[in-house]
């Protein structure tokens, strides 16, 4: 029997062309359409139609530690942004221990991380809009 193996540390995550590091703990990245690609109406007769939303615009949520030298580029990205509206990046995601690929030509982060201070390391959360998501959700490498 085949075994398949997923390594965190193979998942690539650019951001602007700037490879990010010091993902948190558990879950580091979560990406999502805004909306599903087909709607389903079925009429009072019953009779079922499928509706294609050409909508395909979506969500990446990047979850650091705030040690990570990454939220200093994000920083940066939103603060160049906030200046001279010039803060649309490119975003691709890559599993090198598989085959799930995530890409958006048109991506902007939407506001600063959340940021609280304790005795623990926390995490700062970062979410940008995709404009197009091209996403291929695959499956991982036979070992």
């Amino acid at each position: 029997m085949a075994v398949r193996t997923y390594d965190p540390k193979q998942v690539i995550v650019t951001i602007g062309g700037v490879p990010m590091s010091g993902f948190s703990d558990g879950t580091f990245l979560e990406i999502d359409r805004n909306e599903p690609t087909w709607n389903l109406v079925v009429g009072a007769d019953g009779l079922a139609t499928r509706g294609k939303t050409n909508n395909f615009s979506g969500t990446l949520t990047l979850t650091l530690k705030q040690s990570s030298p990454s939220n200093d580029v994000l920083s940066g990205f939103l603060a160049i942004d906030e200046a001279t509206n010039l803060g649309v990046v490119p975003v691709l995601v890559k599993d090198l221990s598989g085959n799930s690929i995530y890409f958006s030509a048109s991506a902007w982060i939407t506001q600063y991380a959340n940021s609280t201070f304790g005795k623990d390391i926390n995490d700062r959360q970062w979410v940008l809009s995709l404009a197009e998501a091209d996403v291929f959700v695959g499956s991982n490498s036979e070992s």
